[in-house]
């Protein structure tokens, strides 16, 4: 047996055994659990410091925890790698105070990246701009010396581009989307942003796949959904990705693929690809940002309701053709309308194909923001899983907030509905939609244990399972994302304050915190307290992160 560490690399997916123990262990197997042995990558006991001293002799290295906090690893049920990677690494106005600022931003990365043929950047809002508007092209073509510049939207579902950019479109000005000095939308953005990563060099993806990655397992997170597609980032990028995840030490990456499939040669092509399904961002509208979600009822601030992409016949083409070839079908849904869409479509396919084998794929709708009672009814009857957002809800809820401006303050506390989706049986699976929020689990758990609208909020043991086993569970794995015996050992340490139980319901969270609910803890995510910080982050028992000494 090695020596005693405290916190330092730990690995035993070559076969090693390693117990940690003195700190607490989050598991369902024994809620007062102290200790671990890990052994070949799989979690091979749980248990009391009590019953770690019959471990100690018999492993290779025992690690001190010294009080810590062992939990499973989150999962990020929805990302786009190389555009988070690129707005770690490039042009990023999501902290932009100002139209000014942000202007000035883009002058400094043009001058920073003279060799770039097109110059890439993410994440303004005007909304919160004083001047409540987007840059005009004019501003953008000086700002850049005429030089190509795709800025798109925080919600990445509009853009606003260069002169120099547009002329490299072939025929872009008739393409729909196109607005007089207005950011580009549809069929206009999907060209642009097709041109604009196109130029990104390999060795630019690369990077900006690592530096994702890397900071994903820098806060604790295990396993990524990275959602790809056609109209997203594009083959190379998407094949890359998965080849550098399972070539390298780092974050599980699970693919899925937005592209359509009407038969068994589509359904081929997407497993070809390494892809789960043909799922993720599959557009059935687009954002409330932009105005083009689809809604059943006209914006409030807008003279229309959106536009859907997909029918309900589109819908159950799809899915009846993706459950016939066992891979899982998916949908980005936002408005009220789209969301009506994919569940009458979902409907039709179980029509064709059966019920039982359409609950059986765990087919996924991605955001579902604007649900009524009948379609979280209909997400259980047909074994929907809601892949949402929590983050979405924390930056643009609440009274004053963006969507009420979109939509009204009455439609607007209707949105993301955590509380109501769990009280119907419905899989949750929590993500950032990275780069539209950033990656940031302990953050996205207490968004939805703190809704803006208190009706919509859950306790934090459920955020937590869902930002944890729900991940893993949308991928049709029951045997992970939890740390039991048998388990994959996909752990993160955490250094914390106390540990207590966070529930909507003062009742349930009094009996829980009662030793006889044997009801775990959690760290204490009240509204302006610490999040937690990862100390070390673990996959298959390797150990793909740890944080240096301070």
């Amino acid at each position: 047996m090695s020596e005693t560490s405290a916190l330092r690399p730990a690995g035993a997916a070559d076969g090693r055994t390693v117990l940690l123990r003195g700190g607490t262990v989050h598991t369902p197997a024994d809620p007062f659990a102290t200790a671990m042995v890990v052994e070949r990558g799989s979690v091979a006991w749980v248990g009391s410091e009590g019953a770690a001293d019959g471990f100690a002799d018999g492993v290779d290295e025992v690690v001190n925890l010294a009080g810590a906090l062992v939990t499973p690893t989150f999962t990020d049920a929805h990302v786009h790698t190389a555009a988070t990677g690129l707005a770690l690494t490039g042009l990023d106005l999501s902290t932009a105070p100002t139209l000014g600022d942000a202007l000035e931003r883009i002058r400094a990365h043009a001058r920073a990246r003279p060799g770039d043929r097109v110059l890439l950047g993410t994440g303004w809002d005007a909304a919160r701009w004083p001047e409540q508007r987007p840059p005009s092209r004019a501003e953008l073509d000086a700002a850049t010396g005429g030089r190509p510049l795709y800025l798109s939207r925080v919600d990445v579902h509009s853009a606003v581009v260069t002169s120099a950019l547009l002329d490299l479109v072939a025929d872009a000005a008739a393409l729909p989307g196109v607005r007089e000095d207005a950011p580009l939308i549809g069929e206009a953005h999907h060209a642009v942003r097709h041109v604009a990563h196109a130029a990104v060099t390999p060795g630019q993806r690369e990077d900006a796949h690592r530096a994702a990655l890397a900071r994903a397992a820098s806060l604790g997170i295990g396993a990524l959904h990275e959602c790809g597609g056609p109209d997203i980032s594009g083959r190379e990028d998407f094949t890359a990705l998965l080849d550098l995840a399972a070539a390298r030490p780092g974050p599980r990456v699970f693919g899925y693929w937005a592209e359509a499939v009407t038969g068994p040669e589509d359904a081929a092509a997407v497993r070809q690809l390494g892809a789960l399904g043909a799922a993720g961002d599959l557009f059935a509208d687009g954002s409330l940002g932009s105005h083009t979600a689809c809604l059943h009822e006209p914006y409030a601030d807008a003279p229309h309701a959106g536009r859907g992409y997909l029918d309900a016949e589109a819908v159950a083409v799809h899915v009846a053709a993706c459950t016939r070839a066992g891979i899982q079908a998916g949908f980005h849904a936002i408005g009220d309308a789209a969301v009506s869409a994919v569940v009458e479509g979902v409907r039709a396919a179980a029509e064709r194909v059966g019920l039982a084998r359409i609950r059986a794929a765990r087919h996924r709708v991605e955001h579902a923001e604007m649900l009524s009672p009948e379609t979280i009814a209909a997400f259980a009857e047909l074994g929907l899983t809601a892949s949402v957002q929590p983050a979405f809800d924390a930056a643009w809820g609440g009274e004053e907030g963006m969507y009420a401006q979109r939509l009204g303050a009455e439609r607007a506390r209707g949105l993301n509905p955590f509380a109501a989706l769990l009280r119907a049986g419905v899989p949750l699976a929590f993500g950032s939609d990275s780069p539209v929020t950033p990656l940031d689990p302990w953050g996205t758990v207490r968004a939805a244990a703190f809704h803006r609208t208190p009706e919509h909020r859950v306790s934090v043991r459920a955020a937590f399972t869902a930002h944890t086993r729900g991940g893993w569970r949308a991928v049709g794995r029951d045997d992970a994302g939890v740390l039991v015996p048998g388990a994959p050992a996909d752990y993160a340490v955490w250094r914390t304050g106390d540990l207590v139980v966070q529930a909507p319901d003062e009742r349930v969270a009094r009996w829980s915190t009662d030793p006889r609910s044997g009801t775990p803890g959690l760290p204490d995510l009240a509204p302006g307290s610490d999040l937690p910080v990862a100390e070390r982050t673990v996959v298959a028992g390797q150990t793909i992160f740890e944080r240096p000494n301070e």
